[in-house]
């Protein structure tokens, strides 16, 4: 995609991406046959549901199709979110992934898998895994250390010890609330 129509199209989608709270992560047109595919990525801090991307490739599309900058050929628009594997680039993208395990390629030339467990303005506190039942330990990254990195998928990942304590305390009561019981079913004994 020419600079030129890279720019126009930026110019025409961000003002709607960033109308619905978005962030525009991504512009791309690719060749497909004798169409093209232009592929439009947003993201947010809370995510991005399906009905969004609908919403916004309806109006991309009224957008797009009112002005020239797709030029006469055919094309297929679509909008959607990062994948997992996406890198992280951009300070909003670590954000994001406060919480999540990560593997950074440092320009040192060592690879760092860590949980990101905050981050400020000039890099990440990471706790690294312990190995072979050590315990984790902590370390600091500066952004300009990273190469690259991304998420790394867990598919059994056990509760965030925040998450366990940050719950609400459940007294009997409510217990059999959530049971689907009531106060005025209640037998007495």
């Amino acid at each position: 995609m020419s600079t030129t129509q890279s720019e126009r199209l930026r110019g025409l989608l961000e003002p709607l991406v960033a109308a619905r709270d978005l962030d525009l992560e991504e512009i791309e047109v690719t060749p497909a046959g004798r169409s093209r595919v232009l592929r439009i990525v947003v993201d947010s801090d809370e995510g991005v549901q399906l009905d969004e991307c609908a919403d916004l490739s309806r109006e991309a599309s009224q957008v797009l199709d009112d002005s020239d900058v797709m030029g006469g050929a055919p094309y297929t628009l679509e909008v959607t979110s990062p994948g997992a594997d996406r890198p992280l680039t951009e300070p909003r993208h670590y954000r994001r992934a406060v919480g999540r395990l990560i593997k950074a390629r440092l320009h040192e030339g060592g690879d760092v898998v860590a949980r990101i467990v905050a981050m400020d303005d000039t890099g990440l506190d990471l706790e690294v895994p312990g190995v072979k039942g050590r315990k984790p330990t902590t370390r600091r990254v500066a952004f300009d250390e990273i190469a690259k990195a991304r998420v790394e998928l867990e598919f059994s990942r056990k509760p965030a010890k925040q998450d366990v304590t940050q719950g609400e305390t459940i007294d009997e009561n409510d217990e059999s609330r959530a049971n689907g019981e009531n106060d005025e079913n209640k037998e007495e004994a």
